[in-house]
């Protein structure tokens, strides 16, 4: 079968290799209809998220028809078309019957202390071959698949695989709630479902930041008030509409691939930060390998979360869902301790939530089609990896097809 292989930083391929097979009774094996192309599969390709095996299949989002079952998944048969969860849990564990998925105790062979378990990832995450390849193995599939009705096509359902959920995990964590004014800080794919996400959970409003005006203009059509960083400085911008309070909730939707502004009153205090962020980014991925102008790590990694912890009011809340590789070591704790801010952070549950938004967008409430924004037959996956890589304007989110 076809599938994009992750031989080393900067080296992804379209390979043919051996289709997957039932290994464990509870395992499925599906055919993948539509896959997407995430950010953080960019972070594996860049190496600022270090620890990918070579020969692994990259990619956690998929949409695809059961063609196997093994003898101890009894809630789903061959031809039933799913939704594949991004993040993987066995769905028995105290951690999963508490609704923590993403901690599941059983599920990553390499252990209870490692991280959580997802496709296409490092060894701490399971190094489980991922979904952008035209048959997967499902583990734990009773739980880790939800069947897809006929009304919801693969581009409503593929951003419920990963970037909605995500985005939603993000507005719990950061605790919003009714009349909460929240700050989202990245309106990439997650960043446009937690600017949703916050509304949905009763935000009064919602001020987006980003560098990149189609991103914002996104954002604001979702209902959203806008800050580029390129333009403003975003900590004096959001000080200045919610006069001098802050918000009282603040979203990281960015991560360790953060930009710094290149214009504007804010480009000249980061220029003054580049040594910093230089050695920080040596620090968390030394073996990053830019190429031709493609697969460059961002350039400010700790941007997201400063900015934010510095804007923040006091006794604000703070929700990390960007990716940061267990090597970062960076982040603002003085300033948060001394805000009396509560910081919450973490992999989202998806399995937890998948349920109720798979309601929403069969009930007409969400249109995440909306945010596909690419269509990209699978032999042309690695020309659209490097225009995503490159943050092309309009190419805000990309879903494969796996059929062509």
């Amino acid at each position: 079968m076809r599938a994009v292989v992750w031989h080393g930083v900067g080296d992804i391929r379209l390979d043919t290799v051996t289709e997957p097979k039932i290994e464990q009774p509870t395992d499925a094996v599906v055919r993948i209809t539509t896959a997407a192309i995430c950010g953080t599969d960019l972070h594996f390709v860049r190496g600022t998220v270090p620890g990918m095996k070579p020969g692994l299949i990259i990619g956690h989002e998929g949409v695809g028809v059961v063609e196997e079952v093994g003898r101890s998944v009894r809630n789903f048969r061959r031809g039933d078309r799913v939704l594949l969860s991004a993040v993987l849990g066995c769905g028995s564990c105290t951690y999963c019957r508490s609704g923590y998925f993403a901690q599941c105790d059983d599920i990553n062979p390499y252990g209870r202390r490692t991280g959580s378990a997802f496709y296409g990832a490092p060894r701490d995450n399971g190094s489980f071959d991922g979904l952008q390849a035209e048959y997967a193995r499902v583990p734990y599939a009773h739980t880790n698949l939800f069947r897809l009705p006929d009304s919801i096509s693969d581009d409503q359902a593929i951003p419920l695989s990963d970037i909605y959920p995500t985005g939603y995990f993000g507005a719990v964590i950061a605790e919003v709630s009714d009349g909460d004014v929240v700050a989202v800080w990245g309106c990439g794919p997650v960043g446009q479902f937690a600017v949703l996400s916050s509304f949905q959970r009763g935000a009064a409003r919602v001020i987006a930041i980003d560098g990149h005006a189609d991103r914002l203009d996104r954002a604001q059509a979702l209902g959203a008030e806008v800050v580029n960083f390129n333009e403003e400085d975003p900590v004096e911008a959001i000080l200045d509409l919610t006069r001098g309070i802050g918000p009282d909730r603040a979203i990281d939707a960015v991560g360790v691939d953060a930009e710094s502004p290149k214009s504007g009153p804010a480009a000249a205090r980061a220029r003054e930060q580049d040594d910093q962020h230089r050695e920080e980014l040596r620090q968390i991925a030394p073996e990053t390998h830019a190429h031709n102008g493609h697969w460059k790590p961002g350039d400010a990694p700790t941007q997201a979360h400063s900015w934010a912890v510095e804007s923040l009011a006091k006794a604000g809340t703070l929700g990390i869902i960007g990716v940061y590789p267990p090597t970062d070591r960076f982040f603002p704790i003085g300033t948060a301790m001394n805000k009396n801010l509560t910081i919450n952070m973490g992999n989202g549950n998806h399995p937890r939530y998948i349920p109720k938004l798979l309601e929403m967008v069969e009930s007409g409430v969400v249109h995440p089609q909306k945010m596909v924004t690419q269509h990209e037959p699978m032999r042309d996956v690695l020309a659209a990896y490097e225009e995503f890589d490159l943050r092309r304007p309009g190419w805000l989110k990309v879903a494969l097809d796996l059929t062509s």
